[in-house]
């Protein structure tokens, strides 16, 4: 055990915790910090010359604690020197000689990370937890996707704008950034599978991607109108026996003749759109728990990344909230 200094002596005496300390503590318990550990050891550095490497574990927590409550570098060690929670969770006393990491060295163990694909691993391995326990079923998915605003500024170096982001016209509003897609569990709403576009890429066509082979169901909104007929799902003889639960476009039974037709077809989207409604909390969490409402970095491969990182979170925040995050064998 950690040995007690006045400060958690002091900070021991509150009468209640902060939901930012309640939030850290279900992450400290929850996360399989061994093993997520072990996807990063074969890439770290090994520097037999120099300044040893900080471990592991700090770096990764550090990071996380940056990705969570969407910091900058700088900010994140200036928040760490400044909070108690923070600091806590981060399992540092400056009692001794050790210090925060600054914001070059988080910064080069990122670009580690997002080269060797890790949140990847980390998302992937999570998933076959809830998967082994009985929490993420198989059998149908929602599928969605939802636009993450990036700088249209030009004010920078190159005098451009992200050359792999793209504008696009949502009702009578233009966006530029990117979009990312998420297939979600229809019973648990886990969410399965991560990809990431330009904002310009249709719902649809990213949609092959977010389907699983064994998926029997597959619900979304009236953007996969058409996902059947498309060259990737039909020539599939996995995805082509699927049954494609897509709400049409909003209002379209007000066309029909009162009486049994339309309120049937009223009841049937109502229906669809109920159990639609899972794919909207991870979004939730990314948008309002995480704050990734726009992009922090440029380029597609960076942000997906920093996307594993959220949507495993998401996951296993989803999971302590319902009550059976002490059943995931981690």
């Amino acid at each position: 055990m950690a040995q007690i200094n006045f400060t958690d002596i002091e900070y021991g005496n509150r009468k209640r915790k902060t939901k930012r300390e309640e939030f850290l503590d279900i992450m400290e318990e929850i996360i399989p910090w061994e093993e997520w550990i072990a996807f990063i050891e074969p890439h770290y550095f090994k520097n037999k010359v120099g300044r040893p490497p900080r471990g592991i574990e700090t770096m990764l927590r550090m990071y996380l604690l940056q990705s969570w409550f969407h910091l900058s570098d700088e900010g994140i060690e200036d928040t760490i020197y400044d909070s108690y929670a923070f600091r806590k969770f981060m399992k540092i006393d400056f009692t001794g000689a050790e210090q925060v990491p600054d914001a070059t060295t988080l910064c080069k163990f990122r670009k580690l990370l997002v080269d060797n694909d890790v949140a990847r691993l980390f998302f992937e391995a999570i998933n076959r937890c809830l998967e082994s326990c009985g929490r993420l079923l198989r059998g149908g998915t929602i599928v969605d996707a939802t636009l993450i605003e990036a700088p249209a500024s030009t004010k920078n170096k190159d005098k451009a704008r992200d050359p792999e982001m793209h504008q696009t016209k949502k009702g009578n509003q233009w966006h530029f950034g990117m979009k990312t897609h998420i297939g979600v569990d229809a019973c648990s709403g886990f969410v399965h599978s991560v990809t990431a576009t330009a904002a310009n890429v249709h719902d649809v066509t990213e949609a092959h991607n977010l389907i699983r082979n064994d998926d029997e169901v597959v619900y979304g909104d009236s953007g996969y109108l058409g996902i059947e007929l498309r060259d990737e799902i039909f020539f599939d003889s996995d995805k082509f026996d699927i049954d494609f639960r897509i709400n049409k476009r909003p209002n379209s039974y007000r066309k029909l003749p009162e009486g049994f037709a339309r309120d049937f077809e009223k009841q049937l989207e109502r229906r669809k759109s109920s159990v639609r409604a899972k794919v909207e909390y991870p979004f939730l969490l990314l948008k309002k728990q995480f704050g990734y409402k726009k992009t922090v970095y440029r380029g597609i491969q960076k942000n997906l990344h920093r996307l594993f990182v959220l949507f495993t979170s998401a996951n296993l925040l989803i999971c302590a909230r319902t009550g059976g995050w002490r059943e995931v064998p981690v």
